[in-house]
């Protein structure tokens, strides 16, 4: 196994399994095969054609067409396609920074191939001129990747939320970290990938930010997303990410970053330049 092996995890999909979504002529998402066919019976919101899916241009507003989208979604619970409801509104954007054209149920993203954007923290001590990074482990009763390992903290960005209010809002809940903290977290870097998962197509943006830490601050969760935290040796941390499919399948991404921007990861390693320019696909 290598670090080249984990991107190239994150960029591992068939797109004949899916469909180009459209609205207004702008490709938004991919729709699963599956999706497709459960979503055809309700054509006064879809148009399901052999090569694509249309948004019908009778809804023009991103009132109606939220509403009738979130109408179809929530008549899907039961019915094999949707096993999960999060109650939380992801936009659906042409282009990041774009005005969104509607919102949808963050569980269904993954069924249409939406691009999600989500934020990713590395929360790290300085110590003896090394360096370990705080590693959480994913609740065992999280219905996505339970028992994995994660990054200190991570969340996607919801409706009308801004990255750094994101960041700032599950540092707090996940990990304890006070918000005045947060504030001074860095903006690293944003990696990018498209992964077919059991979810549906993952056309996903991360934006990565890194904290240092108070050699005597331990995180603690409150929202129960995390299990534990672990603080490991940066050798050790990018020995299981190089080694092993203990983290979530993109924190693996997050952490390569990391290592490479500190250097852990350099020119002398042969996939270098592939690593580099995987993390931006």
């Amino acid at each position: 196994m290598s670090f080249l092996d984990r991107i190239r995890a994150c960029n591992k999909r068939d797109l004949s399994h899916y469909r180009p979504f459209v609205l207004d002529g702008t490709h938004i998402g991919f729709v699963r095969q599956d999706m497709a066919e459960a979503i055809r019976p309700y054509a006064d919101v879809f148009q399901v054609g052999d090569r694509s899916i249309v948004l019908v241009p009778s809804l023009r507003t991103f009132e109606s067409r939220t509403d009738a989208v979130d109408k179809v979604l929530r008549s899907l619970i039961g019915k094999g396609m949707m096993t999960t409801w999060r109650d939380e509104p992801y936009a659906v954007t042409p282009a990041f920074g774009a005005p969104a054209v509607f919102v949808m149920e963050r569980a269904a993203v993954p069924l249409f191939g939406i691009r999600a954007y989500g934020v990713h923290m590395n929360g790290y001590v300085r110590h003896d001129g090394g360096i370990s990074m705080w590693i959480g482990r994913r609740s065992r009763r999280k219905p996505t990747y339970p028992g994995l390992l994660d990054n200190t903290v991570a969340g996607g960005l919801p409706y009308r939320m801004t990255a750094r209010e994101c960041l700032i809002k599950e540092a707090e809940e996940e990990a304890g970290i006070p918000p005045e903290w947060t504030a001074a977290a860095v903006p690293v870097s944003a990696i990018t990938y498209c992964a077919e998962t059991h979810e549906g197509l993952r056309p996903d943006v991360q934006f990565c930010y890194d904290l240092e830490l108070p050699s005597d601050f331990t995180p603690v969760c409150h929202d129960g997303e995390i299990e534990e935290f672990m603080l490991m040796p940066i050798e050790e941390v990018a020995a299981v990410v190089r080694d092993t499919e203990q983290f979530k399948f993109n924190c693996n991404l997050v952490i390569i970053d990391f290592l490479v921007r500190h250097g852990l990861i350099g020119p002398d390693e042969p996939d270098y330049v592939a690593i580099v320019q995987g993390l931006h696909q």
